[in-house]
């Protein structure tokens, strides 16, 4: 969920507006959002929102807040095509002015600030790092980032190249931390394939490999094996076929083969067929999800091999076992990094982190991306190449990083939203805490009919996860002649009467359950 702003003589630059996806914590709810309150205050000063590259985690929360923001955005020409993907789709794409950016070296000015896209590898096209010049100096913002000597889409920027910009000085380098624990670099697209050949090569039955949609490289490898191994592709995920199309449309896979439908890919023999799918993850809509519970058009079955063509991201574990399971039910062979080399991040570790230190030479290292720990061993580990300056930021943080710094300056609201439906909601506002407590605690309703004089005419409860199972009937009696006991002591106050009811209920709950659940009161006057 990646929100940067840079600040220089009272102006304000956005790089990236991402997402992150939910967890158990918030009941209901796909999607968070960041809360932009800080910015907002200051939308007048904000010139602009610059985006790195594609990943819902840096481009996703736009179709949501870029219109309130009301300022342009500036993408290269595969970014800038997902994201007018997005805000069609949301219904906001007249409202929000895109820039499309030269994806080699683009330069433009906003402000006080300039600003140069730096081609770098990543798992998506046109990942980008930032030039960010001001007067006071240079800012060299990586994105998401690693070193591919064989690249299969797009041309990174060479190590002269970089080095030039270390000439020009850097101020900071802001960079990613994500895999600063690895050992070893992350290793070249290009390996996968021999790794994929390799297992795809020996199967017998239907292949499917499930990989992240965004990971157009991989998609390219994916097509090359298809040939390399005599077997035609089929594609299932709305996402996949959303990246081939933006892909295409900008001139990158060209010479992916032309997918089969699901219908010809299930009458092909099963040698001749592999089908790419998202769902790696364990999302239950997603294809590989449904296809694992025979809820989808393509059917495996035993003797078949499924290949988990990413890395199993943290938190995803039960989702990923639960499918995994599923398909281990019906004997289907399945095949992960663990057993193969059939995954390369698109992340750094040490020895790429040390290059680019060498290269770039920055004065001050500000770690981002991944969490406290990784960002904390990053600073660490520049310190130790040589890089004069660390500082490590939380959430929130405001920097100054010259004149004079770094050094913590603030610290400012960074919470989050989420998306409701239709709806963007407070994450700790009072729907999604009343939500909590009727997951964890269960509801009652209690209804009690009172005539003109205060008299109890009857009562009625409905009852949603509180635990009495088979004894529910006999609970509700008693909860009716609770709160009927309660509306019966003559309280002419409505708002007395219906606590009164509610406290009565609630007791009688935790004499059953020990819980304390959700009560709501209604009276009715007859």
């Amino acid at each position: 969920m990646n929100v940067n702003l840079y600040g220089c003589e009272g102006k304000w630059v956005m790089v990236d507006c991402g997402i992150t996806f939910a967890d158990p914590a918030y009941p209901g709810i796909d999607l968070i959002l960041p809360d932009l309150s800080f910015i907002e205050e200051r939308r007048d000063d904000l010139l602009g929102i610059v985006l790195t590259h594609g990943h819902e985690d840096h481009i996703g929360a736009l179709p949501y807040l870029a219109a309130d923001l009301g300022v342009p955005l500036y993408a290269t020409p595969f970014t800038a095509g997902l994201i007018r993907g997005k805000l069609e789709e949301e219904g906001v794409a007249d409202q929000v002015k895109l820039h499309v950016i030269d994806r080699e070296h683009g330069q433009f000015h906003l402000g006080p600030f300039g600003f140069e896209y730096v081609p770098l590898a990543h798992s998506i096209p046109e990942g980008n790092a930032l030039l960010i010049e001001t007067k006071y100096g240079n800012i060299f913002h990586t994105g998401d980032w690693k070193l591919d000597d064989e690249p299969l889409l797009g041309t990174p920027s060479t190590a002269a190249e970089l080095e030039e910009i270390g000439d020009k000085g850097v101020l900071a380098l802001v960079c990613d931390s994500t895999n600063v624990f690895n050992e070893e670099a992350s290793g070249s697209e290009a390996a996968v394939r021999e790794g994929l050949d390799a297992v795809i090569s020996e199967a017998k039955g239907r292949v499917l490999v499930t990989t992240f949609a965004s990971n157009a490289a991989r998609l390219q490898t994916l097509g090359q094996v298809a040939r390399d191994t005599g077997r035609q592709i089929c594609v299932a995920g709305r996402s996949l076929d959303r990246i081939l199309r933006v892909a295409k449309g900008v001139g990158y896979l060209k010479d992916f083969p032309d997918p089969v439908d699901f219908d010809a890919a299930m009458a092909l023999p099963p040698r001749e067929v592999m089908i790419v799918a998202t769902g790696g993850q364990g999302e239950a809509r997603a294809a590989l999800g449904r296809i694992a519970f025979d809820q989808h058009p393509i059917r495996l079955d035993e003797g078949d091999l499924v290949v988990f063509s990413s890395k199993q991201i943290p938190g995803n574990e039960i989702a990923i076992g639960r499918i995994q399971n599923a398909l281990a039910a019906k004997n289907i062979r399945m095949i992960t990094d663990r057993q193969a080399h059939v995954h390369v991040s698109g992340h750094p570790g040490r020895p790429e982190l040390a290059l680019m230190y060498k290269w770039i030479r920055p004065e001050i290292i500000l770690p981002v991306h991944g969490e406290r720990r990784h960002m904390a061993e990053q600073a660490r580990f520049a310190l130790e190449q040589g890089v004069p300056k660390a500082i490590v930021q939380e959430n929130g943080t405001v920097l100054r990083l010259a004149p004079d710094g770094p050094e913590v300056i603030g610290q400012e609201r960074a919470g989050r939203l989420v998306l409701d439906g239709d709806v963007i909601l407070p994450a700790d506002g009072a729907t999604i805490n009343e939500r909590r407590r009727i997951a964890g605690y269960g509801q009652i309703s209690v209804a009690v009919a009172l005539n003109a004089a205060g008299r109890v005419l009857g009562s009625e409860v409905k009852l949603q996860g509180v635990p009495v199972e088979e004894d529910k009937d006999d609970f509700i009696a008693a909860a009716c002649d609770a709160a009927e006991e309660a509306a019966g002591t003559g309280a002419k106050d409505e708002d007395k009467l219906r606590e009164a009811i509610r406290l009565a209920v609630r007791r009688k709950a935790v004499e059953w359950t020990g819980k304390k659940p959700i009560v709501d009161v209604l009276l009715l006057r007859v």
